[in-house]
């Protein structure tokens, strides 16, 4: 409470009682100065030097953090059931809930501080124009009937979805296009909190060429020709192994992505009528670690990750809502199929539509040539939330996305062939494939030997119970966050895959160091000769 002003004199600063006490504090001074005037100087230093330690100590010592615990890894602990497991998760939500943290800002480049990122920063190129954003600029040609511009909204995603009967969350999701990982993945890596602008400290080095929107827009092309699928993939070879930065480790430092599949990179040099272009075979390529949503088998310097589902997360609490959500689903069908038949003789899909049909346990959603219900993602969303099992065959190639979504709803992916997950998606999956997943060899399904439906009854329900819960807990890992924003404390997609880039780079870095540089030749030849036979 502030004092009124009055109109009295202030009162002297020096009354009689002291300036007696001051001058007998000058006396004291003059007889004792030299004895307590070192003392002062060494507790002035004493101080001093305390508060430099300090300063260091809290600005020089690496922050502690609990290690990301593996959900799958809780979820199949003999020491933690599901029960335990729902209630952390509950806590975890009910805390980032009250949390006030806002992610409406986009995060600052590189924020992170030298002792966290240490061995973690990613350098990434400045691409002259031609190997991204021009390609972007002709999105309304990629395919002749169907014009892709509205896919590249809000940062790749695509449009929000029309979630009219309630199918999908209120926030993060979106109609996003099963091919439109070019513009995702490298937004998001923009977003990664260890970036740098000195390529001497990374630890792995980005190259955002959209390889696959690339190619998309020759696929159909009427008068394209196979140099004209080839040029850009030659020329971003030329461009890259002239910079400095190549030079480090021969490029082998070096990562790339194609949202499309390894099959649309692989056409042989010496053909000019097969489909795709030659990226594959390129050697400099080969010496870089490639990102596909499904690789080739026989290669080991490709790397297949998930396919984009419709499920963006802004923060972790939409996560853990859903996963919420997902646990509470009432499941009335035992198993389900959501697909179209092949004209392919040899696929299995016949099969499973016919086994589908025919039994009372089984939810079949068959979509015919242009049929309009199939192309509207709730479709297929309500269908799989309401499922146990999902039959996941393979599809125009061995990797289907719906494996993903059906993920996404907590349906335990039923494969037909271990070349549609098992082999693929190594950095992502659990190795104990029969954790998450039921894999009925299609072998044995074309020859008739095997009934889905007995198959899938025999299983105990509360083992059920436990793979559904797993799937669930694999929802973080699977999905790739907005890249507009930043996860708090969960890792997605695009975390998983910077770090086991980083780890097999400085694999590749020891060696290199150990003077066992020849092994990693040997190993190129190896992929190159067994990929031409």
């Amino acid at each position: 409470m502030l004092k009124q002003h009055s109109n009295r004199s202030p009162k002297p600063f020096f009354t009689p009682r002291r300036r007696r006490l001051a001058v007998s504090m000058e006396k004291a001074g003059a007889h004792g100065g030299k004895r307590w005037l070192p003392r002062l100087l060494l507790l002035a230093a004493l101080t001093w030097l305390l508060m430099v330690y300090f300063h260091l100590a809290m600005f020089r010592t690496p922050p502690v953090s609990a290690p990301h615990a593996s959900l799958v890894a809780v979820v199949a602990s003999d020491g933690e059931d599901g029960q335990r497991f729902r209630l952390r998760q509950e806590q975890q939500l009910k805390r980032i809930s009250s949390a006030t943290t806002s992610t409406s800002a986009l995060p600052e480049r590189g924020r992170g501080d030298d002792a966290a990122c240490r061995g973690r920063y990613v350098y990434i190129h400045d691409l002259p124009r031609r190997f991204n954003a021009e390609i972007l600029e002709n999105c309304a040609h990629w395919y002749p009937w169907h014009n892709m511009c509205g896919y590249l909204e809000n940062g790749g995603l695509g449009e929000p979805v029309d979630n009219a009967d309630g199918v999908f969350g209120d926030e993060g999701w979106y109609a996003t296009d099963h091919f439109g990982l070019d513009i995702i993945f490298h937004r998001r890596v923009q977003q990664y909190d260890c970036l740098t602008d000195d390529s001497s400290r990374a630890a792995a080095v980005f190259v955002p060429f959209y390889a696959g929107f690339d190619i998309v827009q020759h696929l159909w092309g009427v008068n394209s020709t196979a140099a004209e699928k080839d040029a850009l993939s030659v020329d971003l070879v030329d461009w890259l192994t002239r910079r400095p930065e190549w030079r480090a480790m021969g490029g082998r430092d070096h990562f790339f992505l194609s949202g499309r599949t390894a099959y649309d990179h692989q056409r042989r040099p010496e053909s000019d009528s097969e489909w795709g272009n030659k990226l594959l075979h390129l050697p400099a390529v080969q010496n870089m670690t490639v990102l596909f949503v499904e690789k080739l088998p026989w290669t080991k310097f490709d790397f297949a990750i998930p396919y984009p589902t419709y499920f963006h997360p802004a923060k972790d609490a939409q996560i853990l809502e859903w996963q919420q959500r997902m646990r509470a689903m009432k499941r009335p069908w035992l198993f389900s199929f959501a697909g179209g038949a092949r004209n392919d003789p040899y696929s299995i899909r016949h099969h499973l539509i016919r086994q589908c049909g025919a039994s009372s346990f089984c939810k079949l959603v068959q979509c015919r040539k242009n049929e309009r219900n199939c192309l509207i993602p709730s479709t297929f969303m309500r269908v799989f939330q309401g499922t146990r099992f999902c039959l996941q065959p393979t599809g125009d190639t061995m990797t289907r996305r719906s494996a993903f979504d059906a993920i996404m709803a907590g349906c335990v992916p039923v494969f037909f062939h271990p070349d549609s997950a098992h082999t693929q998606y190594r950095w992502h999956l659990p190795e104990a494939h029969d954790a998450y997943s039921v894999l009925i060899p299609e072998d044995d399904v074309r020859a008739g030997n095997v009934s889905i439906e007995e198959t899938l009854r025999a299983i105990p329900p509360e083992v059920a119970e436990r793979m559904t819960e797993t799937v669930i807990g694999l929802i973080p890992r699977l999905v790739y966050a907005d890249p507009r924003s930043r996860l708090e404390t969960l890792r997605d997609a695009v975390d998983l895959t910077l770090e086991a880039i980083i780890a097999r780079v400085n694999k590749m870095r020891e060696e290199m160091g150990a003077g066992r540089e020849h092994l990693l030749q040997k190993q190129n030849d190896d992929a190159g000769s067994q990929q031409r036979s």
